[in-house]
């Protein structure tokens, strides 16, 4: 059972991520590169209200630490306000707003101890150490002293990996590989960690495979995010059928400034998604 803060007891961020009874749901990807906090902030309130229940903050790999961090509390910050007059409104359901904002992080400078929680990855089909291991060696001491949540996840890239397979050397899981994806499942799981992520790269022209995500659902018992090139709720209810416990879209997001039509599209993108 995975712990609170790197040891303790177990804490309530993964305890929501993995509570899957439910069925699929939706995360939102903030990169603070690609906007300002006030936007991100104005983009997530729109996710909620549409349905998300996890919003990711992170991407980029030249965001700096107080970026991150100016964002985070931004959003933390909207979402507070709402749930509060939440409390004064019985047109608005409280516990609709109370969702994680957990970081994301390309590397160890993209961190916040303002967050809820933190997925401490390794990139399993990497061919550096730097992010094997090397990443996450430096960001820990960091993790424990401000008291984020870490949860541990296995981060397999798939084709066509877009740049976030360039950037992380990475081995690409192609579609034809069934059982190596089944394979990265049981390993992920061998190690103890309690999510794996299938990324097919940030606008990747497709998404991961159906017959991936299929395979790895199973082989393994693990949580099962599903990420990249995903912008229609059709194509996120196939990988949602195919085994995906949660789906995160982040272009999609980005490509609107206006918070009343983005949370239109991402209602029906939701609806969809959930058949």
């Amino acid at each position: 059972m995975t712990r609170d803060i790197m040891g303790g007891s177990p804490g309530p961020t993964l305890s929501h991520v993995n509570d899957t009874k439910g069925g699929v749901r939706h995360a939102i990807l903030i990169d603070p590169a690609d906007q300002t906090p006030d936007m991100a902030a104005k983009r997530c309130v729109a996710a909620v209200a549409a349905g998300s229940k996890m919003i990711l903050v992170g991407g980029s790999t030249g965001t700096d630490m107080q970026n991150v961090h100016n964002t985070v509390v931004a959003i933390k910050e909207a979402l507070e306000l709402i749930t509060w007059a939440s409390t004064q409104d019985s047109d608005l359901q409280e516990d609709s707003w109370i969702v994680p904002v957990v970081l994301f992080p390309a590397g160890a400078a993209a961190l916040s101890p303002a967050a809820d929680g933190i997925t401490f990855m390794m990139l399993m089909n990497s061919t550096t150490p730097q992010f094997l291991i090397e990443e996450q060696l430096a960001g820990a001491p960091y993790i424990r002293e401000a008291g984020v949540e870490t949860l541990p996840m296995g981060y397999v890239v798939c084709a066509p990996g877009g740049r976030v397979g360039e950037v992380g050397e990475a081995d690409l899981l192609e579609e034809n590989q069934p059982e190596r994806a089944a394979a990265y499942a049981m390993t992920a799981q061998s190690y103890g960690f309690e999510l794996l992520y299938l990324e097919a790269g940030s606008g990747a022209e497709k998404p991961v495979s159906t017959n991936l995500i299929k395979s790895a659902r199973e082989s393994c018992d693990l949580t099962i995010i599903v990420g990249g090139g995903i912008r229609e709720g059709s194509v996120a209810r196939a990988a949602a059928q195919a085994g995906a416990d949660w789906i995160v879209t982040g272009n999609l997001t980005e490509s609107f400034d206006d918070a009343d039509e983005l949370q239109r599209v991402l209602t029906e993108f939701i609806s969809t998604m959930n058949g």
